[in-house]
């Protein structure tokens, strides 16, 4: 049953035994569930804003899942940070999406989320029905990996929930210059938490030793091969105006090898662009109402 804010928990067990957990809005809607896949440090929390909308005032209202990754959010720690790594997430995604029963989803997928459903497509290519990749592509730039590390490194335990705020536009305000106030409180009260410290990050600080072995001196591997594989699949890619993490030279070269690809521009932000601002809510289901209904039968 869902909760005065719109959603339900769900608690289960990943395939090795942690708990994981995952947010559940509209879960009586029909139509293509939506599953919401966050960053590398970010959590279920930040699609509450489009989950609300999605599952209760686009045209067709659909049920939808945010996952918190093991280690984020109220997931548990991983004792073994070697677990911290897409393949093992995917693992997670599939097995929740199991216990629900969903077979077949569109997916939403910001950053790390999106390289996720790259695996998936390896995995289990059935279930990817539509995809909407915010702010990634197969080429991951060095320059935007560098500045996630940096920022992560310096992980600040601000006392209250302004100087919270003002921390995060501090470092990132050149590439937000389109955020309001409220854009910037809802997006620290997504990664935060409040504890006698001080907010926060609500994420397993062992997350950050992950990215201590990648040279970002150097090209980072592509996907370009996984990302060939779901060249079948209705796609929408957001690209954040100012990202520094996928380049519009990437965007375009996508756009090349998937011809049917829908693309976004978000001026004025940069990675990863905030997908309840303006007038992606209703983009987002525009192109989900289009996805499902050429594949329906005529």
């Amino acid at each position: 049953m869902a909760s005065r804010e719109g959603f339900s928990d769900y608690f289960y067990a990943a395939p090795d035994g942690l708990k994981v957990h995952a947010r559940i809005y509209g879960e009586a809607n029909a139509g293509w569930p939506v599953v919401c896949l966050p960053g590398l440090t970010r959590n279920a929390r930040d699609f509450h804003e489009l989950a609300l909308s999605l599952s209760s005032k686009a045209k067709t209202p659909r049920k939808v899942v945010a996952f918190d990754y093991r280690g984020r959010g109220q997931s548990d720690y991983d004792p073994d940070i070697g677990h911290y790594n897409v393949g093992v997430e995917a693992g997670d995604v599939l097995a929740g999406l199991a216990g629900l029963g969903i077979e077949e989803a569109a997916f939403i997928g910001t950053s790390r989320g999106g390289l996720i459903i790259h695996v998936l497509g390896a995995l289990k290519p059935a279930v990817l029905k539509a995809i909407v990749l915010n702010d990634i592509g197969p080429v991951i730039e060095a320059e935007g990996l560098a500045h996630i590390r940096s920022y992560l490194e310096r992980n600040p335990k601000p006392k209250t929930l302004s100087v919270a705020v003002e921390a995060q536009r501090r470092v990132h305000g050149a590439g937000f210059p389109a955020l309001s106030d409220a854009d910037w409180g809802r997006m620290v009260a997504a990664i935060c938490r409040e504890t006698d410290a001080g907010w926060v990050p609500d994420f397993d600080p062992a997350l950050i030793d992950t990215l201590a072995g990648v040279d970002v001196s150097k090209p980072l591997p592509d996907l370009w091969p996984q990302f060939d594989a779901l060249a079948a699949v209705p796609m929408l890619v957001l690209r954040g105006g100012n990202s520094k993490l996928l380049s519009a030279t990437t965007l375009e070269a996508m756009q090349k090898r998937h011809p049917g690809m829908e693309t976004i521009t978000v001026e004025g932000q940069g990675h990863a662009p905030f997908l309840e601002t303006g007038d992606l809510p209703e983009q987002v289901a525009g192109f989900l109402d289009r996805a499902e209904r050429d594949v329906l039968p005529k």
